[in-house]
């Protein structure tokens, strides 16, 4: 019995072997021996588990990172395809890789950002834009549908609206020379409303036309005044009016005719001028190789263009002048014809608010002005137009619209440098003309 009991569950004995504290049994689940070395603290299964998590965590972030790793790879394979995704309608409208090039950079995107990716300039990035991008248009014309050079009649035609209003603007100041009484006061209408409407036609097509005609009322303005403002603050400051005007220039109402002649004369010069630079501007288009290169060649012929304008204006201010036997005119006529010439300038390249800011701002220095000697006349307001009489008294009545049309002038000309010698200005100006 000891025996079987010893064997079963005693200290000794296969039984105690199984289960006590030393033998097969221990080494199962004792401290010591191959159990401890199974789940212990110590041994090579601690190790083994850790290295078994160890690899099971790194599987999982591998797996993670492994899609957005492949969209990595994919944008640096290429560069080009994300953007080509955000400018796609611009690509597909566009006719040539110039026209993708003046979008981006509208867009804000510059040499710099070329480089990123992995191109020299916006315009070597601009073609590989537009030869990825499949249009209808690439399958070759056959020669039946190449449009053929047609007559010369619509330049021509072109020629003569430029030339149109100062013929009649000519002729009207004649009529208006030659007529005395009710007679001239109908010449007067009629040559008003004949040389808007020719000036209408003239501005609606050709390298002076656009859409917008949000500055037609203060042009009118400020042509208005340049016939009549000056003749009108000089009787002013004597106490005048005393009738209206009659067309003449030693009348109660002095009008000056030369320097609106001259203005409606040199419209086929701005045409002109304005048309050598957009010409000039898309050459100068194709041949750069950078933004900045671009800006750095159209600024000369910005700037050559508005001098050639200004000279032929001068010019014709001496000529009409001296023909009608008037004042040329030249400080005002000069400030507002170089107003009137950068103010359509930009509003034709798509950059119209500045311009009316400047010609409303102008217009209403005039008016104000005006205004200001008028207003001095009520009692206790004498101090009103101290400033404009001082401006008359250094420069003459003249220094009044000089000052106004010249600090616009001025104003247009330095946004012009900056707006009209980017690409995006030049995207297709001359080839809706």
């Amino acid at each position: 019995m000891s025996a079987l009991g010893g064997t079963g569950t005693g200290r000794e004995g296969i039984g105690y072997e199984a289960t006590g504290r030393e033998g097969v049994g221990y080494e199962a689940t004792g401290r010591e021996g191959v159990g401890y070395e199974g789940t212990g603290l110590e041994g090579t299964g601690r190790e083994d588990a850790g290295r078994a998590v160890g690899v099971a965590v790194g599987e999982a972030r591998d797996a993670g990172k492994s899609s957005s790793a492949s969209a990595v790879r994919r944008a640096a394979a290429d560069p080009v395809k994300g953007l080509l995704h955000r400018h796609r309608d611009l690509c597909e409208r566009a006719v040539d890789p110039l026209e993708i090039a003046a979008g981006l950079e509208a867009h804000g995107v510059t040499d710099r950002t070329a480089a990123r990716f992995r191109h020299r300039d916006v315009f070597s990035l601009a073609e590989e834009m537009y030869a990825r991008v499949p249009r209808d248009r690439d399958t070759p014309a056959s020669p039946e549908d190449a449009p053929t050079p047609g007559p010369r009649g619509p330049r021509t035609a072109g020629v003569v609206l430029a030339l149109l209003p100062g013929a009649l603007c000519a002729a009207s100041v004649v009529g208006l020379r030659l007529t005395e009484g009710r007679p001239r006061l109908i010449a007067a209408v009629v040559a008003i409303l004949a040389v808007t409407l020719a000036l209408g036609a003239a501005l609606r097509r050709g390298p002076l036309s656009a859409a917008t005609r949000t500055t037609s009322t203060w042009t009118c303005w400020l042509v208005g005044y340049a016939l009549l403002g000056d003749g009108l603050l000089r009787t002013a400051l004597s106490g005048g009016p005393d009738g209206l005007p009659d067309g003449s220039a030693d009348g109660p109402w002095p009008v000056t005719a030369a320097p609106v002649l001259a203005l409606a004369l040199s419209y086929a010069p701005a045409a002109g001028c304005a048309h050598l630079f957009a010409a000039g501007a898309r050459r100068k288009l194709t041949l750069s190789r950078g933004l900045a290169d671009f800006s750095a060649s159209v600024r000369p012929l910005l700037l050559g263009a508005f001098v050639l304008y200004m000279g032929a204006l001068a010019g014709l201010l001496a000529v009409t002048g001296a023909v009608l036997g008037e004042p040329a005119g030249h400080p005002q006529g000069l400030s507002l014809g170089a107003l009137l010439l950068l103010a359509r300038l930009l509003i034709v390249h798509g950059h119209a608010h500045a311009p009316m800011i400047v010609l409303t701002a102008a217009a209403a220095t005039e008016a104000a002005a005006l205004a200001t000697l008028f207003a001095g006349r009520l009692p206790g307001c004498g101090f009103l137009p101290a400033p404009v009489e001082a401006l008359i008294a250094a420069c003459g009545p003249a220094g009044v619209p000089t000052a106004a049309c010249g600090v616009g002038a001025l104003t247009l000309l330095i946004h012009a440098c900056r707006r009209l010698t980017r690409a995006s200005a030049h995207a297709s100006t001359e080839r809706t003309r």
